[in-house]
């Protein structure tokens, strides 16, 4: 049975996103991990600004795979960061339509953007056609976005155009957004964020396997994750479907709970 929970959706899916991050898998690596786990895979994110150093020939063969299995492929933030910083975003916007991708992600974890130049590139990809997914909080050790501003910058966000909200949580995982220096998720926060915004639309990074089980068990298998490493997709879609003994108990119908095996 794989999905004892029978709950779990199959693609296209409004919820239960699990976004990966490539940090620079090759070809034959990229088509293997979508012959394995694509089903389980709603957006791939190709990490920092990995995009420019990657030949165009090879991400066009990442997007055209990508199509194929239902798995919306983007360039992560620190590439528009850095076109942002060299006012060069409508070249950004560009040179990735001429690539092929549809979706954009924009961000200001490294460097600060006003309310209002937020809002208009949001707007300005949209209307090139892009479909958005930003992040809130920035990505210095320590860092960490007080509730009520990430509430209004989600809010903000979603009406200028963006899709998804990405919560920071950077690659590692730790002392940073809502996890401490020893990777330990603050629940308080994340409830209080629960009661106030629509978790389809909001996507936490969330790398650590400790993470996944104490997130899942807050917010339900159907809670959107991102920066999931390759090696670990199966791990969190077997966490969602209570194929592992840390969320067994939590996501299995009653029926499944002990009682007969018959």
């Amino acid at each position: 049975m794989k999905d004892p929970t029978r709950q779990r959706k199959e693609k296209p899916r409004d919820r239960g996103l699990t976004m990966v991050i490539d940090k620079g898998l090759g070809l034959g690596a990229y088509r293997d991990v979508i012959q394995l786990a694509g089903s389980y895979i709603d957006f791939m994110k190709l990490g920092f600004g990995t995009a420019v150093l990657t030949p165009v020939s090879l991400l066009a063969e990442k997007l055209r795979l990508s199509r194929e299995a239902d798995i919306h492929l983007y360039p992560g933030g620190t590439f528009f960061e850095v076109a942002y910083q060299q006012q060069g975003v409508q070249p950004y916007l560009d040179t990735l339509q001429a690539i092929g991708f549809e979706w954009v992600e924009i961000s200001d974890g490294t460097i600060s953007l006003s309310e209002q130049e937020r809002i208009d590139t949001i707007q300005t990809a949209r209307n090139r056609g892009f479909r958005v997914i930003t992040e809130i909080g920035k990505k210095e050790s320590g860092s960490t976005t007080p509730i009520r501003q990430l509430i209004a910058g989600f809010y903000r966000d979603m009406e200028a155009g963006a899709d998804y909200v990405i919560v920071e949580g950077r690659e590692s995982g730790k002392n940073v957004g809502i996890f401490d220096a020893n990777g330990q998720l603050d629940s308080d926060y994340l409830l209080q964020v629960g009661e106030e915004i629509d978790h389809r639309f909001l996507i936490w990074e969330c790398p650590q396997h400790s993470q996944q089980v104490h997130l899942f068990r807050l917010l339900g298998p159907e809670a959107n994750v991102g920066n999931i490493a390759v090696g670990d997709i199966l791990s969190v879609e077997s966490l969602r479907r209570g194929l592992r003994s840390d969320t067994f108990y939590a996501f299995l119908p009653s029926p499944l709970r002990g009682g007969s095996r018959t």
